[in-house]
């Protein structure tokens, strides 16, 4: 069987491809590898750890294209170029067409920070998901991943890890620890859960199947 091939769509300073990285050569991702990383910023950082690993790199910048739809065929004309099996978004700042998504149905898929459907969807991003869930006094929040579809934030959900809320927290203190104990845990094994064939859906019913062997 061959490896699944991935493709990681960043916009900044890659941290969570720093993960799928690790995972992938630690062997933790046991049937996929990453074959491409696509950035919307020519100064992403997360460009840097792709170079370090050989890993093959492109920039679609928004103002280098006179639509959406321009820039998401070029993104297209990639994930054929390199045979992509899976598209992780991982910190992706920019929506992505209806188009893209129909084609890579259950194939795409985002992490969120904070526990799905809360605090997500329009609006809802970087630390303004933090400031959000402080202002609302949660006592747990986390991180979601999912599968992409035409709402943001809206597709099935994969994985789910809470984390608490401490005294004191504030939208960047909180943020880093949810990185650090949920997203940074959740999304290397949801790719390596995809790459291994356990994910079955049925409509929004995510299964996870047990590892042969």
């Amino acid at each position: 069987m061959r490896k699944k091939k991935i493709a990681v769509l960043v916009s900044g300073g890659g941290t969570n491809l720093q993960k799928i990285i690790d995972a992938a050569e630690s062997g933790a991702i046991k049937n996929g590898e990453i074959a491409v990383v696509v950035s919307t910023s020519k100064k992403a950082y997360a460009l840097e750890r792709a170079k370090k690993h050989g890993i093959p790199a492109e920039v679609i910048a928004r103002s280098e294209y006179k639509t959406d739809e321009e820039c998401d065929e070029r993104l297209l004309s990639i994930l054929k170029e390199h045979n992509i099996d899976l598209v992780v978004l991982a910190g992706y700042l920019r929506i992505i067409t209806p188009r893209v998504i129909g084609l890579y149905e259950n194939r795409m898929i985002n992490v969120h920070p904070s526990l799905i459907p809360s605090f997500c969807g329009d609006g809802f991003y970087g630390l303004k998901v933090h400031e959000a869930a402080l202002a609302y006094g949660v006592k747990v929040t986390g991180a979601t991943v999912h599968f992409v579809n035409e709402v943001t934030d809206g597709g099935a959900v994969i994985l789910q890890k809470a984390v608490e809320v401490k005294e004191g927290d504030t939208p960047e203190t909180l943020q880093r620890r949810v990185m650090e104990e949920a997203e940074w845990i959740l999304l290397p094994r949801a790719v390596d859960l995809f790459c291994s064939g356990r994910i079955k859906t049925e409509g929004r019913r995510i299964t996870i199947t047990e590892e042969e062997g």
